[in-house]
């Protein structure tokens, strides 16, 4: 992996994870999407529009169909990640979500995009997944130990975190053939995007209007951070796709679980620091094996 692509995945690690602690501390549903969404859409519309203004008027079907299908996913990976967050703990739908979607997302690449995969690549993959797995707490997740409601709660966290990873990958693979095939700005990939996204999002707040002023006053300082951050970290990233393999870089982008492990288990009060520790440090030993092959 080139170095300047690592840096992008790095950075985007470290911003993804404090967007991600951001949402959970919101407890948020589907209008704290529509929240973020529209802080989005705002703070990000001089560069935005500008760079549609010059690209858009070229575009086919086939661009509109893939960043069409790209909103879908996205707004499936976000919603069910916000309603995992409610019912379960950060650190173990985070993980698991960050972990299954790469793996799924690379496995894609190999497959659909014709990418070749080293053996110190695999062993990367392999490193950066089981470190996830432990992050999200092991062979604990399985004990019988626990009692009814935390086992429920585990159970819970893991069900919406791999189907946040499985919505991951496709929008990952989607994205990645946008901008690496089709040649599309990342900015306008994410932009463009999350415009379509408005569309699913806005209705529960316009069918409630009181309601969600009520959500905002109490949510607007997260709606704030995640609407205008977050794109910041998944442009990263998808610049990064540009110039390197995407079964690298999906992997590589889980580096944000050293930062999840660090800062959220003590922002959060959730235990099993050791354990969590120790996965991070697998998960950084195989992003300096996918950036060596």
């Amino acid at each position: 992996m080139p170095a300047g692509a690592l840096a992008f995945v790095l950075l985007a690690g470290l911003i993804h994870a404090s967007w991600n602690i951001a949402a959970k501390k919101a407890g948020g549903d589907i209008r704290f999407a529509a929240f973020t969404t529209l802080v989005n859409a705002i703070a990000w519309a001089p560069l935005g529009l500008w760079l549609a203004w010059r690209d858009v008027p070229a575009w086919g079907a086939r661009e509109w169909l893939l960043l069409a299908a790209s909103a879908v996913l996205h707004c499936g990976y976000y919603l069910f990640l916000l309603r995992g967050y409610r019912k379960a703990d950060l650190t173990v739908v985070y993980p698991l979500a960050r972990g299954s979607g790469p793996l799924l997302s690379s496995m894609a690449a190999i497959v659909l995009l014709g990418e070749q995969l080293t053996a110190l690549g695999a062993a990367g993959i392999a490193g950066v997944v089981g470190g996830v797995f432990l992050v999200a707490g092991g062979p604990g997740l399985w004990r019988r130990s626990h009692d009814a409601e935390t086992h429920q709660r585990i159970r819970k966290g893991m069900f919406y975190g791999v189907l946040s990873g499985a919505f991951i990958a496709g929008y990952t693979v989607v994205d990645g053939y946008a901008v690496k095939v089709l040649l599309i700005s990342p900015i306008l990939v994410d932009y463009v995007g999350g415009l379509l996204r408005l569309f699913v999002v806005a209705p529960p707040v316009l069918r409630n209007l009181p309601e969600a002023r009520t959500l905002w006053r109490a949510q607007w300082k997260y709606a704030l951070y995640v609407g205008i951050i977050s794109p910041v970290s998944y442009v990263l990233v998808l610049y990064a796709m540009q110039t390197a393999p995407l079964s690298h870089v999906a992997p590589a982008r889980e580096v944000s679980m050293l930062f999840a492990a660090l800062i959220g288990g003590q922002l959060l009060g959730e235990g099993d620091r050791g354990l969590r520790l120790l996965g991070a440090g697998f998960i950084a030993a195989g992003v300096m094996a996918l950036a060596l092959g």
